[in-house]
């Protein structure tokens, strides 16, 4: 994992001259959590919408267990002045965005903002501006109201433009405001960014919406975009986030079991956490999935390790396993998932963790040291359930 980019020119430079480095400051060293309005809200919100779920955070206590950014997702700048300058819309943010985001720093928040490669975002009925043509312009804009994270859709791309290009813009213009601020890129996994975005973004999405409905999100797109997002493991890391979309957890359309393993795929994927759900109308069945500390120490672990899938595969049973820091090796998050309709026994065998025998077990949904098991672990699963374990012992080296 590059923890940080050294840059240096080396022509012609002297044996006895000191070379001098540049090192560019890491701003995701793990995956950002936090909260954004669009898979519940839409546009359906104003700046009291906002605020609400800014104190939410807090008096839940998630700000504290790493919930930090808050993102105003679209239906934000209708116009630009005669100056060419993003104009916000009066009626949905009276006090203007600057005291929005001088609201959520005063709650020890983080404030993120949204918009486009094209010159409009993917809000149609009205129009909202992207930023087209006006990427320094809107980086200087965005940080003199006081952003944290610039979050770029692809809808309207220029066809004779890359996203590759129209990214890079907004990377440089941020980069002159002198503002850290991360860029997360929504391609929806077009042009494949987990191969070029890295030193361009921090974050990207790997596939389309986890939903294209308000508030509802099926079980079927939730696994399609953990699956596509695995693919792209290898370049987890800081600064280097895979994401598979803002998390529904909270939403309709999905079980309180279903909701708990689309957590635990989010957590083992090393995914920023990114809740999408009312914080200030949740159950306490939500509340515990969404706090769970030593779940979300999965997704935040220190390496960064993306999931690789493991063992055996049958009967809609699936085992996916995640390197965590620390135990030399041999300490790994391990989710037995059950994609099945009907509940299923799961297994992993310590072999294909490549661990010695008598390893250690603990259940990090329930928080309980579950002991010690020679050769594996099985356990019964509901339907779309899952079991997220910690296994600790030691490596198994040259398969002896």
């Amino acid at each position: 994992m590059i923890a940080f980019l050294l840059v240096a020119n080396t022509a012609a430079i002297p044996a006895t001259a000191e070379i001098a480095v540049e090192t560019r400051t890491v701003l995701a060293p793990a995956p950002p959590m936090g909260w954004a309005n669009w898979n519940r809200f839409f546009c359906d919100y104003d700046e009291q919408t906002i605020r609400a779920q800014a104190d939410a955070l807090v008096a839940t206590g998630m700000r504290d267990l790493g919930y930090k950014y808050l993102i105003i997702q679209e239906c934000i700048a209708p116009n630009r002045n005669i100056m060419g300058n993003l104009v916000a819309d009066a009626k949905r943010f009276p006090h203007g965005i600057k005291t929005l985001a001088d609201y959520l720093h005063s709650r020890g928040l983080k404030a993120g903002i949204y918009t486009d490669v094209g010159p409009f975002t993917c809000f149609s009925k009205p129009k909202y501006q992207g930023s087209y043509n006006h990427e320094d312009q809107d980086a200087a804009t965005f940080a003199s109201w006081g952003m944290d994270l610039i979050e770029v859709d692809f809808c309207n791309k220029p066809d004779d433009h890359s996203g590759k290009e129209l990214y890079g813009r907004m990377a440089a213009g941020i980069r002159r405001t002198g503002r850290p601020m991360l860029l997360y890129i929504c391609s929806w996994g077009k042009e494949a960014p987990w191969e070029w975005a890295k030193g361009v973004g921090q974050l990207w999405r790997t596939d389309e919406d986890i939903s294209y409905q308000k508030n509802h999100v099926n079980w079927d797109d939730i696994v399609r975009n953990f699956k596509s997002n695995a693919q792209h493991a290898a370049v987890n890391g800081p600064d280097s986030w895979n994401d598979p979309d803002m998390l529904e957890v909270g939403n309709a359309g999905i079980t309180p079991i279903e909701a708990r393993s689309h957590f635990s795929m989010w957590a083992i994927s090393a995914a920023p956490l990114l809740v999408g759900t009312d914080l200030t109308q949740m159950d306490w069945e939500t509340h515990a999935i969404l706090i769970n500390p030593e779940v979300i120490a999965v997704d935040q672990d220190a390496l960064g390790a993306g999931p690789i899938r493991t063992g055996d595969h049958k009967d809609g049973v699936e085992v996916w396993e995640k390197p965590l820091s620390g135990g030399c090796g041999g300490t790994k998050a391990v989710l037995l998932l059950n994609l099945a309709s009907k509940k299923a026994i799961a297994s992993v065998r310590w072999s294909d963790l490549r661990l010695r025998p008598n390893a250690r077990v603990r259940d990090l949904w329930s928080r309980k040291d579950l002991g010690v098991f020679t050769d594996g672990y099985s356990v019964e699963i509901p339907p779309h359930g899952s079991v997220l374990l910690k296994v600790s012992g030691e490596v198994l080296e040259n398969g002896l």
